[in-house]
């Protein structure tokens, strides 16, 4: 497969259409079809329900399957191009980081800041995701860093730790009940409204904390972005299970669980990672904020 043709497919699941793409391509239509057709006959599979002429295009199964991985091919070839953008001395780049939502995210934002002042022409790309979008993106080379809470694999990771840790809580209304008390304890919680992250819902130890299963516990919704969950609660939907610091709202509360375990969180990359000259950059950056921090700390 040609990555031209892997950007021809692209463009036509983006238009929905042949004629659009090609349009948008600046190529013929005959051409645009003649090269889908080649790619088909190469993967030996159709990749688009065809209709009537100018109807719109979609995708089969396999049409689905490559567009995900052709995405992943495309933008690790574009990454991997642009880690070799460098013109004299002046380092340009960009670097990639998944991190899952926590209040840790101010001191990357404090390096990428400082080392932006020296470099700035280094972009920087954020994506959110718990610990398992973390590590995909890593794995598949779509990201040069992730930010992870708690037990890190160190058979596939370097790890750089944080001088600080989260914690887990129960976002509440302001005039609920519970927001009198000082922490919350599981039985607190038992026959609750809950909204849970992907990663609660996983998570051992709060499973532990709760000490009941999930399939007893009233779980009336999932959450990916706990801005989202945290509008659910100020409707009275339920009571958001989520880290400290991340949503500033005047009609909600944040109240700890009691005697549950804090998270380390951690810096994490590839083992064996070879880093473009900015990612080095950012990475000694991110570390002298580490140190700066910590100093600050017993002053």
């Amino acid at each position: 497969m040609e990555l031209r043709v892997l950007r021809y497919f692209l463009a036509v699941t983006k238009a929905e259409s042949v004629s659009g793409a090609a349009e948008t391509l600046n190529i013929t239509q005959p051409t645009l079809s003649r090269q889908l057709m080649d790619l088909e006959n190469e993967l030996g599979a159709t990749l688009f329900h065809r209709g009537r002429r100018n109807q719109k295009v979609t995708l089969t199964e396999a049409g689905v399957f490559l567009r995900k991985h052709a995405e992943e091919i495309i933008s690790l070839t574009d990454k991997t191009e642009a880690a070799f953008s460098l013109s004299g001395d002046s380092i340009t780049g960009d670097i990639y980081i998944c991190a899952g939502e926590t209040d840790a995210i101010r001191i990357l934002a404090r390096a990428a800041k400082k080392l932006r002042e020296r470099c700035p022409k280094i972009h920087y790309h954020i994506s959110s995701g718990d610990g398992a979008d973390v590590e995909e993106r890593l794995d598949k080379g779509l990201a040069d860093f992730g930010i992870v809470l708690g037990v890190v694999d160190r058979n596939r990771y370097e790890a750089q730790a944080l001088p600080f840790k989260d914690r887990w809580g129960v976002l509440m209304r302001r005039d609920d009940p519970m927001a009198r008390l000082e922490n919350i304890c599981p039985e607190d919680l038992y026959n609750k409204p809950l909204i849970l992250s992907r990663q609660t819902i996983s998570d051992a130890q709060i499973l532990r904390w709760l000490n009941k299963p999930k399939e007893e516990l009233n779980i009336v919704a999932t959450y990916s972005l706990v801005y989202n969950a945290a509008i659910m609660t100020v409707e009275n939907i339920g009571y958001t299970l989520t880290l400290d610091k991340l949503i500033n709202n005047a009609d909600l509360c944040f109240r700890p669980l009691k005697d549950s375990p804090e998270l380390p969180i951690y810096l994490i990359w590839k083992k064996y990672q070879a880093f473009s000259r900015a990612a080095n950059l950012f990475l000694n950056q991110f570390r002298q904020e580490i140190t700066e921090y910590s100093k600050s700390m017993f002053f």
